[in-house]
């Protein structure tokens, strides 16, 4: 345990949790009330990829109302219940374009995806080139800086 280190203080470690519900106007979707979420415990998410169709609720319409409008340039509206996009009744969506979800490495000092939601493709500047680490039951010694062809 890091207590356990010559060099650590343990009398300086302490845990930093958020109770569910105390940030919910800060985490996305933003004043949602159907779910719970905190900076700790977050998700489960279903991430948007082009041509997958969802099947509008009250429940994922926050979700993914943003991606819809913002993103894919489409009107949406919620008249209790009943959606229309670009002024067409549906319950239904399919994405034009894929997503990622980016999260930080600094759970509680990054600002990610649990605070301004889903990333489009087109908004994904860079590409990685090279295997910085690499985790699964363990280190993947192997991999780790391996240059990515």
């Amino acid at each position: 345990m890091l207590q356990k280190l010559p060099a650590v203080d343990a009398a300086t470690i302490q845990k930093e949790t958020y109770p569910a519900g105390a940030e919910a106007d800060r985490l996305f979707p933003y004043y949602d009330t159907a779910h719970q979420w905190s900076v700790d415990n977050y998700g489960p998410i279903w991430v948007p990829e082009k041509g997958a169709t969802i099947t509008l609720t009250t429940e994922n319409y926050p979700m993914y109302e943003r991606a819809i409008r913002s993103y894919e340039g489409n009107t949406l509206e919620n008249k209790n219940g009943t959606y229309f996009i670009n002024g067409k009744q549906t319950n239904t969506y399919t994405f034009k374009m894929d997503y990622y979800w980016m999260m930080g490495d600094n759970r509680h000092k990054s600002q990610d995806s649990r605070f301004w939601g889903f990333v489009p493709e087109s908004a994904v500047v860079g590409k990685a080139w090279m295997i910085w680490f690499s985790y699964e039951n363990g280190p993947r010694w192997k991999r780790l800086f391996n240059i990515i062809k």
